[in-house]
């Protein structure tokens, strides 16, 4: 995907194809008007009690989910570079609890479902009205950028500037509202050892996922776009 943009403005009827539907249920993403970054349009993700439902297991909690994952064949490749961008807004009364969720994530594809370890490799999380950006590529996960600030009410633009590689070569740069808040450098998917292969594949998703809990949620997202550049850091 070298140089090809993916971008969505949510401007369409209907939602772009760049997007799979398999785990979010019918009716819960919305394309609507009243709240918007950019244009006439901007799309709006509610998750309720059950949606898109999974057991978990001994490691994690019963969990529910309503996500854009982004189609099969846009997904990123190891050993190149990508730069991503969008907006998430998060309403001002939206529930503070101390829930794990994800609000964005990049996970390395687990051919043939032998991986050790699942869990992604870079995630957005909103908890106890913490926002937190956390990677892990081994057994422990690293905090690399975290803040109490009330960010409810109003738009929060990211850029994300990831070369993905098991190598010393990798990076995550982060921009948030158009500040530098992470420079990363280093490994940035699991090694082979934990059963990946040698060069896969990585895809990203969007929108709300959650231990199961009562109260339903509700996100906005715009302006979303994906490229992969060059070789270098921007």
């Amino acid at each position: 995907m070298k140089n090809k943009e993916i971008y969505d403005n949510f401007e369409s009827k209907e939602l772009s194809d760049i997007w799979s539907k398999r785990k979010f249920e019918k009716g819960s993403v919305k394309i609507q008007s009243k709240i918007v970054r950019k244009g006439k349009h901007a799309l709006k993700i509610t998750i309720n009690k059950g949606d898109r439902s999974e057991i978990g297991d001994s490691n994690s909690a019963k969990s529910e989910r309503d996500e854009l994952t982004e189609r099969t064949d846009l997904w990123a490749q190891e050993g190149k570079q990508y730069n991503y961008s969008f907006s998430i807004y998060i309403p001002k009364k939206f529930p503070i609890v101390p829930t794990r969720l994800v609000l964005a994530q990049w996970k390395q594809h687990d051919e043939g479902d032998k991986a050790i370890i699942d869990n992604p490799i870079l995630a957005i999380r909103y908890v106890n009205g913490k926002l937190s950006i956390k990677s892990q590529i081994n057994e422990e996960r690293n905090t690399l950028f975290s803040t109490k600030e009330e960010i409810r009410g109003k738009w929060i633009d990211f850029v994300f500037n990831i070369k993905f590689t098991k190598t010393k070569k990798g990076f995550i740069d982060i921009w948030m509202n158009k500040k530098q808040i992470i420079n990363y450098i280093g490994a940035t998917t699991y090694p082979e050892k934990y059963n990946y292969p040698k060069i896969g594949r990585v895809f990203f998703k969007i929108g709300l996922y959650r231990d199961k809990m009562d109260k339903p949620m509700t996100i906005y997202l715009d302006e979303y776009l994906k490229k992969g550049i060059n070789e270098g850091r921007v």
